[in-house]
């Protein structure tokens, strides 16, 4: 069955997600007490500043985004991240990286898809957080596909041939030939550098 994937991007995730909205998220998840308040602490009295040619700025305060490089980090997120709540389509989550899946063999499906997308452009706006238009995507798969043209924010969704997800390289017609193409690249790149910076090649060396 014809397929539609919707790859979006959201700009500057981590950074952008507001303490207080977040906050009341994890109160309404049940997490309040003792452990609500240790993350409150843990998000509060942050500053950064910026350098520039070893000059560097005043000392500003920190409102929103979760640090990333943490392990609490993507957790936060992905519970402030509720923006399936209400939707028809498949929604695919991991830390920032979010998809909108749903067959789609009519028109129909292709304005259910479309609706889902809207409500999703709503749920950014009204949480303040903010979508890159021109990097997200629109794969159309399988043989047969409509083509169906989505929108966000009244820009068109530009479709893709191919796709990188999660380690993985996909294209529409879901054959593994250029994957499996990326995956010898990298490998004979690895291969080459190994030869240029190694001297002894003992095999029981490089092995070992």
């Amino acid at each position: 069955m014809p397929v539609d994937t919707i790859y979006l991007d959201l700009a500057k995730a981590f950074d952008k997600v507001p303490h207080e909205r977040l906050v009341s998220k994890l109160k309404a998840h049940g997490i309040d007490g003792l452990v609500c308040n240790w993350i409150k602490a843990w998000l509060t009295d942050r500053q950064q500043r910026a350098c520039l040619d070893g000059r560097y700025s005043r000392w500003r305060p920190v409102w929103s985004g979760v640090p990333q490089g943490s392990v609490i980090g993507p957790i936060l997120f992905l519970i402030f991240n509720d923006l399936d709540n209400g939707l028809s389509s498949t929604v695919l989550k991991f830390a920032d990286d979010t998809k909108l899946v749903r067959p789609v063999n009519n028109c129909t499906a292709g304005q259910e898809l479309q609706l889902d997308l809207d409500n999703v452009c709503s749920w950014v706006s009204h949480w303040q957080m903010k979508f890159n238009v021109s990097k997200c995507k629109v794969m159309h798969y399988r043989k047969g596909n409509l083509g169906y043209n989505y929108s966000m924010e009244g820009v068109p969704v530009e479709g893709a041939d191919c796709e990188k997800d999660h380690g993985g390289t996909f294209i529409t017609d879901l054959k593994i030939a250029v994957h499996c193409k990326v995956i010898y690249s990298k490998a004979n790149c690895m291969l080459g550098l190994l030869s240029r910076t190694i001297k002894y090649k003992n095999p029981a060396v490089l092995s070992y």
